[in-house]
């Protein structure tokens, strides 16, 4: 979180973990409404591609454009530099329903979805 609204979302180091460098991200449009669970964006690796959801409803208000011309930015720096969309939360009790990262760790070792 940013602030009490603006969340920045992106890859764990976990997922980086599993799926090798990540080479490419289609970003959501800015101002674009999205609800949990929905379709935001997609990422490619070396070994996988996927859709990442989204973790809350709300707004996308920026993306990363640094990473339009080196993703690979995102493989050294996932909760840094390496972010990839910001989105203003318009639900924030959705905020409880997601995991600690205690539990996302448990859940991945458990051969969770990343």
């Amino acid at each position: 979180m940013e602030d009490e609204f603006i969340g920045r979302c992106g890859i764990t180091d976990r997922c980086l973990e599993r799926i090798d460098s990540i080479v490419f991200v289609e970003f959501p449009e800015v101002n674009m409404e999205v609800r949990m669970g929905e379709r935001v964006a997609f990422v490619e690796s070396y070994s996988a591609f996927f859709d990442m959801v989204s973790p809350v409803s709300g707004r996308i208000t920026e993306i990363n454009t640094f990473l339009e011309h080196n993703p690979t930015i995102i493989n050294r720096d996932p909760y840094g530099e390496g972010w990839i969309y910001k989105i203003d939360i318009k639900e924030p009790n959705e905020i409880s329903e997601l995991m600690t990262s205690d539990e996302y760790n448990d859940y991945s070792d458990g051969g969770g979805d990343i």
